[in-house]
């Protein structure tokens, strides 16, 4: 019996038989090695809107843990928004978290979606949420999704059957200083 129990051993230790990463956790770990860093990036689409268009867009990963990670994305001097991220079960969701300058939560807060599967290991598809449709009736066919690589992280968001687009792509080659609290935030 000890002879069956060490040849199973060595037989499971080779990599064939290694417990594969599920690739949301590898999505996980590539964006927490960037916690507690700051990153400038640019507006990609649509080009002209009026609320970001030349203003300096700044994300910084600010808090992380094993199960959320929250990211204050700054546009201009305006400090009201921030990604928060949870990893339940190897699946993810995004929310969007917006304040007031006193703090205070917005009306339109926590909106957002729940991955339906692990994603892709630098892919990763957030479709709206029952909140979210309830509180921005307009957003039931929003998808986010968010991408990251050695060299880049891009915020994206599509409205299906609309024209509404969005894509924000941050430089996470090049860390910056990192600012002040966003709103709501002690330091």
């Amino acid at each position: 019996m000890k002879n069956i129990i060490i040849l199973l051993a060595v037989f499971l230790s080779f990599p064939l038989f290694a417990q594969e990463l599920v690739p949301s956790q590898i999505f996980w770990d590539t964006l927490k090695e960037h916690c507690g860093k700051a990153y400038e990036g640019t507006l990609e689409l649509p080009e002209n809107d009026e609320a970001f268009s030349g203003k300096k867009l700044v994300m910084h990963v600010r808090a992380c843990s094993d199960t959320e990670m929250k990211i204050p994305f700054y546009v201009g001097d305006d400090k009201s928004r921030t990604w928060v991220l949870t990893m339940q079960e190897n699946i993810l969701s995004l929310k969007h978290d917006h304040r007031h300058k006193d703090g205070s939560e917005d009306a339109v807060n926590f909106y957002g979606g729940t991955a339906s599967n692990p994603g892709k290991a630098d892919i990763q598809f957030f479709p709206a949420d029952a909140h979210t449709q309830k509180i921005i009736p307009a957003a039931a066919t929003n998808v986010w999704w968010i991408t990251v690589s050695d060299t880049t992280f891009t915020y994206n968001l599509r409205r299906l059957g609309t024209d509404r687009v969005f894509k924000v792509v941050m430089d996470l080659t090049t860390p910056i200083d990192t600012p002040d609290a966003p709103w709501g935030w002690e330091d």
